[in-house]
């Protein structure tokens, strides 16, 4: 039965009972107080945990302008992986099947075609060992595929077995296909595995997990040498994150006293970055630094108010902040071995806004680049090109996302294939009778 209109009625009166005196006003004043005065560096306990590597500086310029302007680099290369989603079958077997795929921008159909699939298994039964012995190759050498047999870490089977598919499938094959990558890469998500520091529990850090787990291990090694492979030639490797979900700065922000009350650090940068109508001078917006490149003063019209004849972004920020400080750690406490100093595996990032979405989104680059303001501002101009032109992800990561998705019917038919093989069934519960595979 849906809801009858007049509870709707009473819903909203229950609402009515809950506090929203803030003032979004106010929070977007503290923001530009945030933004001014607390970010030069941002310190905990001393130690500066996100830093500007020039200055605290925030640009705008119209979306037809950057979208319009060349690309700075010749071909560009992105990387995403998919899966079927945790599924669990009658003979107590766990396991989730991810894909990893390069795309290439202009397109290479060889590259396209190369897949790595990875089929982490989880079973109850410690007495069977379903690994493959290394892997196994097919579509005449173009895709290659290996089980691994995972282990409950932090009690949560499901998201691990998740997380390592998409980790080893995704790192595997960014690794086997870095050769063809020639001036830079995009990876779908962050630069590391954030996903892991979640995993420590019991473990206390991330090289104890790491030490007790190879699986574990192999994935932080992995990532570990695409950077150094990436850094070595000189090709950039970033990190394109598209839906930001961290609490580091607001979280250290609360920590050390200062004022704090969004959700997520993608809600102040998009406090700090949304432009309004009749803001015509953007300096009248605080004391921090901001650019106007190119196009005529802001001052268009807009959803809620929003100008929305620009892209916005920050500078760039050396990071250190909650998980990002993990990765970068000595290496005892990475449980990896490295060859380069630690502040070249430093998270770097900056944010960009785009209004017409209300969005924002984060490129990472490992601090190995971040001295070179040449491949900051190349990267930068790329990201902001592909935004502006796509609305959205840049082409080479909304490509390598189409060629890795695997849709509601490949799913179920790759389900059903895997029920033929152990002879057995998926094991159902009510809610997939009500909602199906997706649930």
């Amino acid at each position: 039965m849906t809801i009858d209109p007049v509870h709707y009625d009473g819903i909203a009166s229950l609402a009515d009972r809950i506090r929203h005196d803030a003032d979004p006003e106010a929070h977007r004043d503290l923001a530009e107080t945030v933004w001014a005065d607390h970010l030069d560096p941002l310190r905990k306990d001393g130690a500066a945990v996100l830093e500007p590597i020039d200055s605290v500086t925030r640009r705008a310029a119209p979306i037809e302008d950057l979208a319009l302007q060349e690309s700075p680099f010749g071909t560009a290369h992105g990387l995403d992986s998919g899966t079927i989603n945790p599924t669990t079958f009658k003979n107590g077997l766990l396991l989730d099947l991810a894909q990893a795929a390069m795309s290439a921008v202009p397109s290479n159909l060889g590259l396209h075609r190369a897949r790595t699939y990875i089929m982490p298994v989880h079973s109850n039964d410690a007495t069977v060992d379903h690994a493959t012995d290394g892997w196994i190759p097919f579509d005449e050498d173009h895709g290659r595929g290996r089980i691994v047999q995972t282990e409950a870490l932090a009690r949560d089977e499901e998201r691990i077995v998740h997380g390592l598919a998409l980790y080893l499938a995704e790192s595997h094959h960014a690794l086997q296909h870095a050769d063809a990558v020639e001036e830079v890469l995009f990876l779908d998500g962050p630069l590391y595995p954030k996903g892991l520091v979640h995993w420590r529990g019991r473990h206390g850090s991330i090289g104890d997990l790491a030490g007790e787990n190879d699986l574990v291990a192999e994935v932080l090694q992995n990532y570990v040498d695409l950077v150094e492979d990436f850094l070595d030639r000189g090709v950039p490797l970033v990190g394109f994150v598209k839906s930001p979900q961290s609490r580091g700065l607001i979280r250290t922000l609360a920590e050390t006293g200062r004022p704090s009350p969004w959700a997520s650090d993608a809600a102040f940068f998009t406090q700090v970055l949304e432009q309004r109508e009749g803001e015509t001078e953007p300096q009248a917006r605080g004391s921090s630094q901001q650019e106007r490149v190119g196009g005529p003063q802001a001052g268009g019209t807009g959803q809620r108010g929003r100008v929305t004849e620009d892209l916005t972004w920050t500078g760039w920020f050396r990071s250190r902040l909650g998980a990002d400080g993990v990765f970068s750690a000595p290496e005892t406490e990475l449980g990896v071995t490295r060859s380069r100093p630690a502040t070249d595996y430093e998270i770097t990032f900056f944010v960009v806004y785009d209004p017409r979405t209300d969005l924002l989104f984060k490129a990472e680059l490992p601090g190995g680049f971040a001295e070179e303001s040449a491949v900051r501002s190349a990267v930068e101009q790329a990201v902001l090109r592909g935004v502006a032109a796509e609305r959205g992800p840049p082409l080479p990561i909304a490509k390598a996302d189409e060629l890795a998705r695997i849709g509601a019917e490949g799913k179920a038919e790759l389900v059903r294939r895997l029920e033929v093989a152990f002879n057995t069934t998926e094991d159902r519960n009510y809610n997939y009778e009500r909602w199906g595979r997706e649930a």
